[in-house]
């Protein structure tokens, strides 16, 4: 119930335009329940979504970045005149999405490699693929006209001397992350005719742009993820660093080397190791004898820095306590069991 001063009071604002719509309220549930009121709240949608993190997506875009330079040297070389080739996007979407996306006909290629389960795509554009040819030919790409219609089989013959440059390109930025060999096992003009996953499976989408003179169009490379799914570990962006790199240099790595020479580790010789219980701890005194089940003429071990690394006889080097090292101790080998 109001007052009548607070109901003069709700005139008063209503009259003045003074009165805005309270806001809705959101509840954030949370196990931690540590600071909610700065909390970002980003919508998702259940139909997309994200099963890649942005730093396993700037990795493949580093990696096809490398693939891209490659493979336009490749075709520069090989079609004797300048071909560019570049990464213009980089994302994820469903294989519906991707597939409605794409002109028909167009060149559309399944890619298997023989380390991972599952097909790739390799999708070329008409307004590319035919200057090539035309190039191929001997001819100059002047007034050339796009036909409308699937590839015949001589066009697809001589296309497929670029792809079997493009897939070599794509062996060396993956041998990176793990060996892999690709290889073309079906070709289709008709994108909607091939499922190599669900509609609504999540795909990787590297898209390339390609241009060769006044020529241009557009390369996909569709990368399911259940396919790519066990080397995704692999992709994180400290380790990509090296793939953009043109040439070697070792100046880094000989300056990092010369910064560890300089640098100090402790080194410590354990003569024996036991447990005890710790009323026997506090009751330890001045003369108490402590046993251990290592033997008085079995070697000491010398621990860096924590870990165990070499083993040593305790002795006495001019007047100073010293050690003197037999071995290293092997990878697996326990100190225990050298007692």
């Amino acid at each position: 119930m109001l007052d009548q001063n607070e109901i003069d009071s709700l005139m008063a604002a209503v009259d003045e335009e003074e009165v805005s719509e309270p806001l809705p309220q959101i509840s954030i549930f949370s196990r931690t329940r540590k600071d909610l009121d700065n909390i970002e709240v980003r919508q998702y949608d259940f139909k997309r979504p994200e099963r890649v993190s942005k730093d396993q997506m700037l990795a493949l875009e580093t990696l096809h970045e490398a693939f891209a330079r490659s493979f336009g040297a490749s075709l520069s070389g090989f079609l004797r005149t300048i071909v560019e080739v570049r990464v213009a996007a980089c994302e994820q979407m469903t294989y519906g999405e991707f597939v409605s996306g794409l002109p028909n006909p167009t060149s559309y290629n399944l890619i298997q490699t023989d380390k991972l389960e599952g097909q790739m795509c390799l999708e070329i554009s008409p307004l590319i693929i035919y200057p090539i040819i035309d190039r191929l030919l001997g001819g100059t790409n002047l007034d050339l006209f796009i036909p409308q219609r699937p590839m015949t089989p001589i066009e697809q013959r001589l296309i497929s001397n670029v792809l079997g440059r493009g897939l070599e390109s794509l062996t060396e930025a993956w041998s990176s992350v793990k060996e892999l060999e690709f290889k073309i096992v079906a070709h289709e003009s008709n994108p909607q005719l091939v499922q190599i996953v669900p509609p609504n499976e999540v795909v990787m989408v590297i898209g390339l742009e390609m241009r060769m003179s006044s020529r241009a169009g557009t390369m996909n490379l569709c990368i399911p993820y259940n396919v790519i799914e066990p080397v995704m570990d692999d992709l994180s962006s400290q380790s990509w660093f090296a793939v953009s790199r043109s040439d070697e240099d070792n100046t880094s790595e000989e300056r990092i080397s010369e910064n560890l020479d300089q640098s100090g580790v402790g080194v410590a010789c354990a003569l024996a190791n036991t447990t005890i219980t710790l009323r026997e701890l506090s009751e330890l005194s001045v003369g108490d004898m402590i046993v251990t089940t290592h033997n008085a003429n079995s070697p000491s071990v010398i621990n860096i820095e924590g870990e165990p690394k070499f083993l040593a006889e305790v002795g006495q080097h001019r007047g100073n306590r010293a050690v003197r090292v037999i071995r290293s101790i092997e990878k697996g080998e326990r100190p225990v069991d050298l007692a």
